[in-house]
Parts: structure tokens; sequence; C-alpha cells
């Protein structure tokens, strides 16, 4: 397969920032908004501010976090980068990974029974002891998510692991050679 060229590396390079970029900075308005939704008393607030939240999750968070992946995927499988030759690729794919997993399975549920609660019991919702669990999921686990997209973002610059010895001879295969002879 060709790789890209510079120009086309860089729009694609450009287009994985810009994913990232728009990710977390959604991802931590919504981190924001829930911790200043605890302190309301208004229940057409606390719905109206819960789907929001669930707006931002359904048509920004999910949509970059797949465009993250995809383009990174590009990048890997179109520059000199690989999947497999930088420890600091790895380490990004295995962080988004967990973080894409933990938002399908955890996160995104959170938000989403956070609206429903809302939407019918209004204020009372910040009494249900659902509501609430769920309100802390979403708070703290979106924290993690936040402070990991920053702990990628920082790998993405400063890529502090070096590239892999691919080519590293196994001890034993020396001898093992000169053994034959």
């Amino acid at each position: 397969m060709p790789k890209l060229n510079v120009k086309q590396k860089n729009w694609l390079l450009s287009g994985h920032v810009a994913s990232g970029a728009l990710w977390l900075g959604v991802a931590l308005a919504m981190v924001l908004m829930a911790i200043a939704n605890q302190g309301t008393t208004n229940g057409d607030e606390l719905y109206a501010v819960n789907a929001m939240v669930k707006l931002l999750d359904d048509f920004v968070v999910i949509p970059m976090a797949i465009a993250s992946a995809l383009t990174g995927t590009l990048l890997c499988w179109l520059t000199i980068w690989g999947f497999f030759k930088f420890y600091w690729v790895i380490t990004k794919w295995i962080v988004t990974t967990a973080l894409i997993i933990f938002g399908t399975f955890w996160l995104g549920p959170w938000t989403n029974s956070m609206t429903a609660i809302s939407v019918g019991e209004r204020a009372k919702a910040l009494a249900n002891p659902l509501f609430m669990f769920d309100l802390h999921g979403v708070v703290l686990g979106g924290g993690i998510q936040v402070l990991c997209l920053l702990t990628i973002i920082a790998i993405s610059i400063i890529k502090p692991w070096g590239r892999r010895d691919l080519h590293k001879e196994d001890p034993g295969s020396k001898v093992k050679a000169v053994s034959e002879l």
C-alpha cells in the first residue's frame, strides 16, 4: 500500500487533531454541566441541562471519538508510523479503545438514564438514588475521560517512548544457528 505524501498526511493529521480536540472540549463541557446541574432546584433546568448533555454526547462526542479512531487508524496504515512500531502509538490505541468502550457501556447509558429520569421526575430526580448514581458516574467517569484525553494529547506531542526494536534477535537463535553448523 502506498504511503501518503506530506500534504495528504498533514490533512489527515489535521482531521485527527481536530476530532480529538472536539472530543476533549465537549467532554469537559459535559462534565462541567453535570457538576453545575447538581446544585439546581428547578426541575425544568435539570431536565434541560441533562437533555443538552445527552445531545452533546450523541451528536459530538460519539462522532468525534469515532472520527479520532478512524483517522488514527488511517494515519497508522498510510504513514511510516505503523500500528506497532512506536510505543506511543500503541499506548494511544489502548487508551482510545478503552475510552470508547467505557463511553459505550457506561458513560453513554448513565447520560441516557439521567435524561430519562429527569424528563419525568424533574426536580424530584435529585432525590432518586439511580439518578444520583448516574450523575456521579457521569461526573467521575467524565472527569477520568477528560484526563485520559489530555494524556493522549500530551503523548501525541511529546512522543515519550521511542521506536520499538522489531528486529531484535532472539538470544537463543544464535546458539541454535551455531549448533546447526
